[in-house]
C-alpha cells in the first residue's frame, strides 16, 4: 500500500534510506520508459509522416466527397430529374381518367412535346429517387397497356417504404401474373401486398385478391383465412361488403 510522505521528509534509519533509492529507481525507471516510448513514437511518427499524411488525406477526401456529392451533385441532379418528369407525371395522371388511354401512357413512358417520358427518367437519372418513382409509373402503365412482362420487369425495380405505393406495386405485380396465367406467383405477390403495410385501402383489397386466387388454386383453407381477416379487421372496407358470401364458398370447399 502507497503511504502520504510529509513535506520535508528525511529518511533517518537505513532501511527506510535503502527504500528511498529503490523507490527513486523504480520511478526513475518509468520514466525513462515513459520517454523511450515517446521517443519510438516520434521516430515512428517522423518516418512515415509521408504515409501517414497521405491516409488522412485519403479519408478527408471520401468524406468531403461524400458531402460534396449529396450536396452539390446528387441534391441538384434528383431536383432536375423531377422537373423532367413533370410531364410525364401529367401524361399518366390524365390516363388513369381518359377514355382513350393507351395513347396517354405511351406518352408517358416515352415522352412528348419535347419532354422526358418514364423510361428517359429511368435511363438518364439512374440512382436518384426521381428514376426510382419512375420505375413504378413505367410497369403500372405497362400494365395497363397489356404488357405484362415488362410490367413485372419495372415494378420489381421499383423500391419504397410508402405506406401506399410499396403494396400497389407489389400487387399490380401480381396482376401482371394473373394476367400471364401464373397464379401461384400471382398470389405470392397478393399476399406480400397484403402483409406489407396495415392499412384500410390496400390490405383488404390484396386479402381479398390472395382469397380468390386460393380459391381458384385449391387452397379453400388459405383463402377462408382471408375472407374472414377482411370481415374482422376490415368491417368498412369495400371488399367487406359481400364477405360472408365469399366466406360461405370458402367454408364449404374447405370441408371437402
Amino acid at each position: 500500500m502507497a503511504t502520504y510522505k510529509k513535506r520535508g521528509y528525511k529518511p533517518t534509519t537505513k532501511v527506510e534510506k535503502q527504500h528511498d533509492i529503490e523507490e527513486s529507481s523504480t520511478t526513475a525507471e518509468v520514466f525513462n520508459t515513459l520517454d523511450e516510448g515517446a521517443s519510438k513514437t516520434e521516430a515512428f511518427v517522423e518516418k512515415n509522416q509521408k504515409y501517414i499524411f497521405i491516409i488522412i488525406g485519403v479519408v478527408a477526401v471520401v468524406v468531403l466527397g461524400t458531402i460534396g456529392y449529396r450536396e452539390f451533385i446528387a441534391g441538384p441532379k434528383q431536383t432536375t430529374a423531377m422537373n423532367d418528369m413533370f410531364q410525364a407525371q401529367k401524361y399518366f395522371d390524365q390516363a388513369t381518367t381518359a377514355v382513350e388511354k393507351d395513347s396517354l401512357y405511351n406518352l408517358a413512358l416515352n415522352g412528348g412535346e419535347g419532354k422526358y417520358g418514364m423510361l428517359d427518367i429511368i435511363s438518364e437519372y439512374s440512382g436518384t429517387d426521381a428514376a426510382n418513382l419512375a420505375n413504378y409509373y413505367a410497369g403500372t402503365a405497362y400494365l395497363r397497356l397489356k404488357d405484362y412482362e415488362k410490367a413485372v420487369e419495372y415494378l420489381s425495380d421499383f423500391e419504397s417504404d410508402d405506406e401506399v405505393l410499396a403494396p400497389l406495386a407489389k400487387g399490380n405485380i401480381g396482376d401482371a401474373f394473373v394476367q400471364l396465367n401464373q397464379p401461384e406467383d400471382a398470389l405470392g405477390y397478393y399476399e406480400k401486398a397484403a402483409n406489407m403495410r396495415d392499412n384500410a385501402f390496400t390490405t383488404p383489397m390484396y386479402l381479398f385478391k390472395a382469397g380468390n386466387i386460393a380459391l381458384d388454386l385449391g387452397k379453400a383453407s388459405k383463402a377462408l383465412s382471408y375472407f374472414e381477416k377482411i370481415k374482422t379487421d376490415y368491417p368498412n372496407a369495400t371488399e367487406a361488403a359481400n364477405i360472408d358470401a365469399f366466406i360461405g364458398k370458402a367454408q364449404v370447399l374447405a370441408s371437402k
